[in-house]
This record gives structure tokens, C-alpha cells and sequence, in this order.
């Protein structure tokens, strides 16, 4: 790993809330993602399973986590499994995990083998009623590949059948949202790698620049402030592109006139963050970008107003929403006929603004957490409206991350130049 070692206690209090939720005589069990094949002999490059990552910081494949708080030899209540270093495989892909290095990164003293793993696991298993397993319950997740945790789940039930099973998801998803004040320190990490880099760029975008070498830079930025990379692929949209929400494509040139699009973030410490920021190349707005770009501002201030505990998402949402059908009537782009008229299921606004408001945000860059239900203080969101008009082309979003506090939020990103003046004055410099 490139970034410093985090404090392992973020991996032993999300172990313990875990625990607090699981049943008396109940064992749960997680596994790695798989290794993906590529092509040829090559593999994807391994990403960890963000479960297993939430409850012990171990980025290596082929492990194993076992919780059973009831087993009767309270050495075995909480097993880290992993792969026995061998020499020869170290060779070619690398140094393993030793037991002391393990222990220092998840806080678990009990690491077993997984080649022994079976003979432990089986009279674990006879002395529980209910066996958790986890599976991929994220509201977007759109991928029907039957990974590593689906086929384990169908091995344990043929295995043991007479065992009630439950989710594990279920529980993970209440306590994701919910960030401690630890975690919160490694998002903040990310951020403040994030702002870096975005400053940088402010120095270095012109007219003729390539999208992609703008890419190349933010890169260049993350990884020397040892951030792991890009929490996921980087927006790098110029002019009419910027309409276009997840363009990755990142290979036109940036032209004199117009404005780009850029929605990157660092990730640290498997914690992500998620910035957008829309800045003119040539270091000027014009009087219409300015006032669009000022209309969009005033929907992430006004949402950052209300977005607090008890609201949710949905209602949340709504309120933008209204909000954006005035604004959008105050510069040019609906007439109060529009609105008067509007398909209450799909509302005039939606013609400028067609995508949600906020996610949560957090180990993944979309993390698990609710939308329907009341916005707890602890979890974590992004605010990011975004205005696109096909007929200027022009595509312009602005997007912070929050933590809600128990009154209110905290902009974990207000250090970060959000105004026209401000990002005139940085780029002015150049």
C-alpha cells in the first residue's frame, strides 16, 4: 500500500458495532472479492471486497473474516484467515501478509491459515444456530456475475442446511452510512489530497491543453501525496461534453471560450473522495457562464441548508428540486407555463438538471446507505447539482462532500475554491 498505515482501532469499533447487531449463538462470515481474469494469463488488478476492507483494513486476497462473539474458546470469537506466505509465489507477485502485519492493520490477534481453515470452521459452525453470510445489497449494483460471496452462500447451504441464514447486509448498510470520527479523519485525508491536486490544475489548464493530460496531471498529483489513485474514473469533460455525466472518454482538446467539467477524487486509505468543480479553460467566465455557474452554486448552498437529520433523500431531493424549477425561471431556462404544465413525474427542471442530488459517500464512492429512510448525523453525502443546457452547450456541476452532524453538516470540503472569484483569481496567476 502507498498510504501510511491508519489507526487500526477504525476496524476494531466497526467490528464491535457489527457484533452488537448479530444474534446470541450466531457466527458471520466474509470473504474476499475474487481475482477477476483479464485476458491471456493476465488478471484485473485485485480490488478488495469494501465489507471486508469496513471491518479490517486488509487489502489482501483470499482472506477470510469469522465472527462468533458465543464460541466457547474466546480465542476464536473473532479469526482473521489468510493465505500462507509461500516463497515461490512471493517470487512473482509479491510479498504476503505476515500474522504481526495482519494483527497491527485489523486489531485481530487470531490469524488462521486458510489451508487449515476447514477443520476449525466445521465445530464452529455445529456450535451456531444462525449463520450470517454477505452479499452485494448496494442499490446500484447492476453486476449479475455470481462472485465469490454468492457461490459461498450456496456452499454453506448445501453444506448446512438445517442453520438459519441471514444477511449480513442487512446490518452493514445501517452501520456504512454511519461514519465514526476516525474514518472521518481518512476521507479527510482524501479531501485534502484531492484539493491539492485540483489547485494544481487551476495552474495548469489553458486553452489547447488535452482533456487527458489534465487527467495525467491529477493523477501525478494523487500518487505523490500517497493517495492509492483515483477513487474512480476522473470527469475530465470540456465544452458540450460536460452534458454527458459519466464521459470518460478524456480525449479532446480544451478550447479557448469554453468551460470543462472535472469530477475526480483521490482515494486513501480504501476511503473516497468526490469533487466536481466546472472553471473556464481560458481563466475567465463570461457574463452567462457566470450567472449559470452562480445559479448552480446557490442550489448546492441551498441544499447544503437543508440537508441535516430527519430528512431523506427522497424529500431531500424534492425540495432541490422545487428550488431549481425558480432558479431555472430566473435565468432564462423555464417560463412559469413550464412549470404550470410540468408532468408531475417528470418535472420541467429535469430537463436541465436529470440526476440525483446527493449519495453517500464513503469506502466506496457510492456507499451503502438508505434513501428512503430518515438522514442519520455521522453519514456521509455529496452535494452536486448540476445544470446542463443543450442549446448553449454547456454542462456545469459543483460538488462537496458533508458529514451530518447532529444539527446540521460539516463541509469536509469548504477549503476548496468554490467561486467564480475565487477560481478566476487562482487561475489568473498562472
Amino acid at each position: 500500500m502507498k498510504y501510511l498505515p491508519l489507526n487500526a482501532e477504525i476496524f476494531v469499533q466497526n467490528r464491535k458495532r457489527f457484533v452488537q447487531k448479530m444474534e446470541k449463538g450466531a457466527i458471520a462470515i466474509f470473504n474476499s472479492n475474487d481475482e477477476l481474469p483479464s485476458n491471456g494469463d493476465a488478471i484485473h488488478k485485485f480490488k478488495q471486497n469494501t465489507d471486508l476492507i469496513w471491518l479490517t483494513g486488509i487489502e489482501q486476497e483470499d482472506t477470510m473474516l469469522i465472527l462468533f462473539p458465543d464460541n466457547p474458546d474466546a480465542k476464536y470469537r473473532e479469526v482473521l484467515v489468510l493465505v500462507r506466505p509461500n516463497e515461490l509465489k512471493e517470487k512473482w507477485d509479491g510479498h504476503r501478509l505476515r500474522v504481526n502485519e495482519a494483527t497491527a492493520i485489523s486489531g485481530i490477534s487470531t490469524i488462521v491459515w486458510l489451508d487449515i481453515l476447514d477443520g476449525l470452521l466445521q465445530p464452529w459452525i455445529h456450535l451456531a444456530n444462525t449463520i450470517f453470510l454477505n452479499t452485494n445489497e448496494n442499490d446500484r449494483k447492476a453486476n449479475l456475475v455470481p462472485v465469490r460471496d454468492y457461490r459461498y452462500a450456496e456452499m454453506m447451504r448445501q453444506r448446512y442446511p438445517l442453520h438459519h441464514y441471514k444477511r449480513s447486509a442487512v446490518i452493514l448498510k445501517e452501520q456504512r452510512a454511519i461514519k465514526t470520527s476516525l474514518e472521518i479523519e481518512v476521507v479527510q485525508k482524501a479531501i485534502d489530497i484531492t484539493e491539492t491536486a485540483f489547485r494544481r490544475l487551476l495552474s495548469f489548464i489553458k486553452p489547447g491543453v488535452m482533456e487527458y493530460e489534465i487527467e495525467a496531471e491529477l493523477v501525478h498529483s494523487f500518487l505523490s501525496q500517497r493517495a492509492t489513485g483515483e477513487a474512480y474514473g476522473s470527469i475530465i469533460a470540456s465544452g458540450d461534453r460536460a452534458r454527458t455525466l459519466h464521459y470518460v472518454e478524456n480525449n479532446q482538446e480544451c478550447k479557448d471560450g469554453e468551460m470543462i467539467l472535472m469530477d475526480f477524487g483521490a482515494g486513501y486509505g480504501n476511503y473516497c473522495a468526490d469533487l466536481t468543480r466546472t472553471v473556464p479553460i481560458n481563466g475567465k467566465f463570461t457574463r452567462r457562464q457566470k450567472t449559470v455557474y452562480n445559479a448552480c452554486l446557490h442550489l448546492h448552498q441551498y441544499a447544503a441548508s437543508i440537508l441535516k437529520p430527519g430528512i431523506s433523500i427522497l424529500d431531500y431531493t424534492e425540495k432541490v428540486g422545487d428550488e431549481a424549477s425558480t432558479v431555472f425561471q430566473k435565468i432564462g431556462l423555464l417560463k412559469k407555463a413550464d412549470i404550470k404544465n410540468e408532468d408531475k413525474d417528470n418535472k420541467a427542471y429535469r430537463k436541465y438538471l436529470y440526476h440525483g442530488i446527493s449519495h453517500h459517500l464513503g469506502i466506496d464512492v457510492h456507499d451503502l446507505g438508505t434513501r428512503t429512510e430518515p438522514i442519520k448525523a455521522g453519514m456521509v453525502f455529496t452535494i452536486e447539482p448540476g445544470i446542463y443546457i443543450e442549446e448553449e452547450q454547456m454542462g456545469i456541476r459543483i460538488e462537496n462532500n458533508f458529514w451530518i452532524t447532529k444539527n446540521g453538516n460539516k463541509d469536509l470540503m469548504k477549503n476548496i475554491p468554490i467561486t467564480v472569484e475565487e477560481i478566476e483569481s487562482l487561475m489568473k496567476n498562472r
